[in-house]
């Protein structure tokens, strides 16, 4: 069976690109299953796309034909750090070096060129200055709203996201989302205080391994994902 999508300009990430936490959260929507979603092209905005179910329970995206992102079966192990309050990770915000320099700033998670009610204004700072843990704020509003109070699948995985990059600590570098695992257990209320961290987990060449969180008001884990970020060849190291 193939369902046909689009991701709208709202979410982009880079430049003419869908986020890639947001397209991988539309994509899951569609299996049963916990899924590995491997984004192997930019996924362009405003462009019929169709996901088709593949061997094994995967999926894959496609545009004209062309292969995008294909999404397999994956186990998810990641151990999640102590939750912070909303004070603790506001007080991070602040060190968010997206302030300063932003490789796409009008990004829908953590562009600081977006206004509210428009990004998700995420913006993930380190926790303490010798740590390796970034945290950030969220109070989700209502746009974002599956019409009975709660935030969309979607935007959970979304908010998963970028908060991953700016835990690589790599000052700026561009990086673009390889591959993306995350698991909601509960989606959030709308205009609920949340905290959302991200942290290391691995360095291999220009591959940077990190997980991410998200915590309800009460510190409660309500969802987590382990990602893959790619540096560009030129900062290789």
């Amino acid at each position: 069976m193939t369902v046909r999508l689009m991701i709208e300009q709202r979410f982009c990430g880079p430049p003419g690109c869908g986020n890639g936490g947001y397209v991988a959260g539309l994509m899951v929507q569609h299996s049963s299953l916990r899924l590995r979603v491997r984004l192997e092209q930019p996924i362009p905005l405003q462009t019929p796309l169709e996901l088709d179910e593949a061997d094994g329970g995967s999926l894959e995206l496609r545009a004209a034909g062309r292969i995008l992102a294909r999404a397999k079966p994956a186990i998810l192990e990641l151990e999640v750090p102590e939750a912070v309050n909303y004070l603790e990770a506001l007080e991070a915000s602040r060190q968010f070096i997206g302030f300063e320099r932003h490789a796409f700033p009008a990004c829908f998670v953590c562009g600081p060129d977006r206004a509210r009610g428009d990004g998700l204004r995420i913006f993930a700072g380190k926790l303490r200055e010798e740590g390796t843990v970034v945290a950030a704020p969220w109070m989700p509003d209502a746009s974002l709203s599956d019409g009975a109070g709660k935030v969309r699948p979607e935007f959970m995985s979304a908010a998963l996201d970028c908060p991953g990059y700016f835990a690589t600590h790599t000052a700026g570098v561009p990086m673009l989302l390889g591959e993306f695992t995350a698991h909601v257990d509960r989606c959030v209320h709308v205009e609920e205080p949340c905290v959302i961290l991200g942290w290391r987990l691995s360095l291999a060449g220009r591959k940077h391994e990190v997980g991410t969180a998200l915590f309800d008001g009460e510190g409660e884990l309500c969802a987590r994902a382990r990602a893959v970020w790619i540096e560009p060849r030129s900062h290789e190291r």
